[in-house]
């Protein structure tokens, strides 16, 4: 009978750890409460102990990084161990070769392989695009570690491993594959871990050092404790050498790294710093060209290809209007240090405008309704798209039931998923579903554009930048912070009267903040 030996909790906000080190190998007997490994986090390291007497397997490599929970090793019965020792100790009389492949045979070695398959990532998803291997071919991965990053018109995904075992893969970088096509396998990890002590035993057999894999996913890789150092101390990775199992950057790399960028150039006392030749450096032409070609990414290929499609599949056209700011400016001026302290926000331009925009959809519907075959569809909610500028292109986080949010509620809904978008950790239904956009190309510095809808909505509000200039009020001129609204609709349900009505109450809105709250 065996038992399964996992990631034990360590912290409250704890979510993984990193196998440093191995003390006990696989097929070593073990007693209970010995100590079979260390496990290393950012904050701490700790000592895994075996939960009973018995033969150890393990699943996982040196170096990995594991989630609280998972599989590390497996300890089988005693007796079963017990009886497996004197053979090894006879087989050691003929040579150590031999005896290295009974100790090994005593180990549990598995040979199933399983594919790993693109997964169904959304309704509407029917292929994606293996952006970047985050494993690489013959890699011991852990069972649910990431191995891969898929990429949809939509959002980003990370592949998993199924099982824990030695990774084969299949696809390219770069290949657009269909939902349920195989990426990569992985054989299963124990035959694997326990082939290395028969390699090392026949290297000593033969009077030769047992050799190391020179290159290892892990190396240049900082554990959570060392990356939590050199992060602190602005040291780039890349510039430490790791001692550790693979080439790994170990907490004692992280601190020594830390002492030699105190003297970066290596410099000596009295030494002569030798000054380059101004020679030596070439000569750049005036008229140097040049050219650089990346591939289109798959979300900014589908976002070419849906820009063209509402071009061509909509009768689009824009309104447009102005909006006097001064009365949010001074709105925000006397209360957003209150506003910040009582709801840990910051008080934005963003969330008048939503709020604005939700007003006005209820007076005015069809401008968020859409078009299905041959009917329009109207809602009588408002889940309010904000277009976010991410690393990876334009993508358009929704916020939910906007209508009945306060000003703070969308506020924390914007930050929250700007934050997501930044990071690439936006997920299909937060990006799906809205019934109006959003886009501020003010924050760019635009004047006035025409935004495109954002199919299947039917309409989207742009906002562009605030410059002071002279208007006309009662009779007067004065210099007032104005900014351009752009609205760009469907023609083929919504009609002038709408599109322009709908531009004049979110303006009405802005200019007279104090109706946002009382709702009239």
């Amino acid at each position: 009978m065996s038992l399964e030996i996992k990631v034990p909790p360590v912290g409250e906000s704890i979510t993984e750890v990193t196998l440093s080190r191995w003390i006990k190998k696989t097929g070593d007997v073990v007693a209970m409460d010995e100590v079979i490994a260390e496990l290393e986090s950012d904050k701490a390291t700790f000592e895994l102990t075996a939960e009973k007497d018995g033969t150890l397997t393990t699943l996982v490599a040196e170096g990995d990084t594991l989630s609280i929970g998972a599989p590390v090793a497996k300890i089988e019965e005693g007796a079963g161990a017990a009886a497996a020792a004197p053979v090894a100790a006879d087989s050691s009389s003929s040579t150590p070769v031999a005896a290295a492949e009974t100790t090994t045979a005593t180990a549990p070695a598995t040979s199933s392989t399983i594919d790993i398959k693109v997964p169904p990532v959304g309704e509407s998803i029917t292929e994606v695009t293996l952006s970047r291997w985050i494993k690489k071919d013959g890699d011991q991965v852990a069972m649910d570690e990431a191995i891969a990053e898929l990429e949809s018109d939509k959002a980003t995904f990370e592949l998993t491993a199924e099982q824990a075992g030695t990774l084969k893969t299949i696809a390219k970088e770069g290949d657009v594959l269909a939902i349920g096509t195989v990426v990569c396998q992985i054989a299963a990890g124990a035959g694997a871990v326990a082939a290395a002590p028969k390699v090392e035993a026949a290297a000593v057999a033969a009077g030769a050092p047992a050799a190391q894999n020179s290159a290892s996913y892990a190396a240049g890789t900082p554990s959570p404790a060392a990356g939590k150092i050199l992060a602190e101390k602005g040291v780039d990775p890349a510039s430490v050498n790791g001692t550790g199992v693979g080439g790994r950057i170990t907490k004692a790399d992280a601190i020594s790294a830390q002492k030699a960028n105190e003297n970066p150039q290596g410099r000596v006392e009295g030494a002569k710093i030798p000054v380059p030749s101004v020679q030596a450096t070439p000569a750049v032409k005036a008229d140097a060209r040049g050219e650089r070609r990346e591939k289109m990414t798959s979300l900014r290929k589908t976002v070419a290809r849906r820009l063209v499609a509402v071009k061509n599949e909509t009768a689009m056209l824009t309104t447009f209007n102005e909006v006097d700011m001064a009365p949010i400016m001074e709105l925000r001026g006397k209360y957003k240090d209150k506003f910040k302290e009582k709801h840990g926000v910051g008080l934005g331009f963003m969330s008048f405008f939503t709020k604005a925009v939700t007003e006005a959809l209820k007076e005015w519907p069809a401008v968020g309704a859409r078009i299905e075959g041959e009917e329009v569809v109207y809602s009588n909610f408002a889940d309010i798209s904000i277009a976010v500028s991410a690393p990876k292109g334009l993508v358009v986080p929704v916020i939910r039931n906007a209508d009945a949010m306060s000003l703070a509620e969308i506020e924390k809904a914007i930050v929250a998923l700007a934050v997501k978008a930044r990071e690439n950790k936006l997920t299909l239904d937060e990006m799906t579903g809205g019934t109006f956009t959003i886009t501020n190309g003010g924050v760019f510095g635009s004047m006035m554009s025409t935004p495109i809808i954002n199919s299947p909505q039917s309409a989207i509000l742009g906002m562009h930048n605030i410059v002071e200039r002279p208007v006309a009020i009662n009779g007067e001129v004065v210099i007032r912070p104005m900014m351009y609204l752009a609205l760009s609709y469907d023609h083929r349900i919504i009609d002038g009267r709408e599109s322009v009505s709908f531009l004049v109450k979110v303006k009405q809105l802005l200019e007279d903040p104090a109706r946002l709250l009382l709702g009239v």
